[in-house]
């Protein structure tokens, strides 16, 4: 059985003009005014630290753009429906195209044609364009945002490499790649039985080891009541050469890591950290599910907007705008609200992340069912 699409008349390239028309300019102005506040915010820093024009233009700027654009994305989305449909809804053109004989159901044709053009736009930048951007914006505010100098690196970095095996690594600096503290250490049954310990180590990005001139050895077998903890074994050594299943990137804030990261390598970074025995995991599973949920979101508040729109009411576009709004931002605030729960563990990953697309599905479904026909 062959899928029959609908043609493409004049007035679906009115509908269609219309809404993308709005949507972007609507995304214009929220980037001008955004780009305008964060730049008098940060003009400070950018004089302070002497930041070349070229480098906040280019090197800033147009990577700060699609991060931006994917934010509101759905927000005006949803705005740009309900404005223009309410407009015409309120002109009586709504009721002229479905007394004429067409369809709702026909009517909603270019506005899905809409949302598959965000939608698309919004998985390219979430997939690939905006985690590259976010990486030269991250390398951009280490150099001249005073307050995001040293956020890269936390001063007392915990990772697990192995199950049963920790690193704790204190004062990283990405410039020299020494650290002023370098441990190595074992448990079993959540008990310390081996650490290995150096100050000063240095990490070389070519051969991926750590070295230091001098590192001692711990080995640890009793517990005593007294001092809690007691060891057999303390050796001195000179010249640590060691290779760990670590890499330097992972010494950075993993939030801010996995945002630079294009879903190829998230993918690949999952499954890492996965052998590894992250307790990161759940974070990195919601990005992942995140970057397809949220542009996909475009078809729901699609529907939302033109079955709640497409009525001619007392209180005309007003009315709908501001029910609209509150829509959107309830649907933002529950995206938001079930990400925290998936991280903390609270609830599984994927019925999270799509509970409020499919949530607001259903509210879309019932006023669509209950739009004029």
């Amino acid at each position: 059985m062959k899928v029959q699409f609908p043609g493409f008349r004049t007035l679906d390239r009115y509908i269609l003009g219309k809404f993308l028309g709005t949507y972007l300019f609507a995304i214009a102005m929220i980037i001008i005014v955004v780009v305008i506040f964060d730049y008098v915010e940060k003009i400070d820093d950018f004089t302070e630290l002497h930041a070349p024009l070229s480098e906040i233009v280019f090197d800033y700027y147009l990577n700060f753009i699609p991060f931006f654009i994917n934010q509101f994305s759905s927000l005006f989305t949803f705005i740009a429906v309900i404005f223009f449909t309410s407009k015409m809804a309120y002109r009586t053109e709504i009721v002229a195209m479905l007394s004429g004989g067409m369809s709702f159901r026909r009517m909603m044709w270019p506005y899905f044609l809409g949302a598959s053009f965000i939608a698309g736009l919004s998985l390219v930048l979430s997939l690939w364009v905006i985690p590259v951007s976010q990486g030269d914006c991250v390398e951009f505010e280490s150099k001249y945002i005073k307050r995001r100098k040293n956020f890269k690196y936390d001063k007392h970095i915990h990772r697990q490499i192995e199950p049963g095996k920790y690193v704790y690594i204190r004062n990283f600096s990405s410039t020299t790649g020494q650290a002023t503290y370098f441990a190595l250490e074992q448990y079993e049954n959540n008990t310390i039985t081996a650490s290995l310990e150096a100050a000063d180590a240095v990490f070389n990005p070519e051969t991926k080891r750590w070295t230091a001139s001098r590192y001692i050895t711990r080995t640890f077998d009793s517990i005593r009541p007294a001092d809690s903890v007691a060891y057999d074994n303390f050796m001195q050594h000179r010249n640590l050469d060691t290779l760990i299943n670590l890499d330097v990137r992972e010494l950075g804030n993993i939030n801010e890591l996995i945002k630079t990261m294009r879903i190829d390598e998230l993918r690949d970074f999952l499954e890492q950290q996965r052998s590894k025995g992250s307790p990161s995991i759940r974070m990195i599973e919601v990005e992942n599910q995140s970057r397809y949920a949220y542009p996909l979101s475009a078809f729901v508040l699609t529907l939302i907007g033109v079955s709640l729109s497409s009525r001619k009411v007392r209180g005309g576009t007003g009315l709908h705008i501001g029910t609209g709004i509150a829509l959107c931002f309830s649907y933002i605030l529950l995206n938001r609200f079930f990400s925290e729960f998936a991280k903390s563990g609270a609830m599984p990953v994927v019925p999270a992340v799509w509970l409020p697309n499919i949530m607001y599905l259903i509210i879309g479904i019932y006023l669509y069912k209950k739009a004029p026909k």
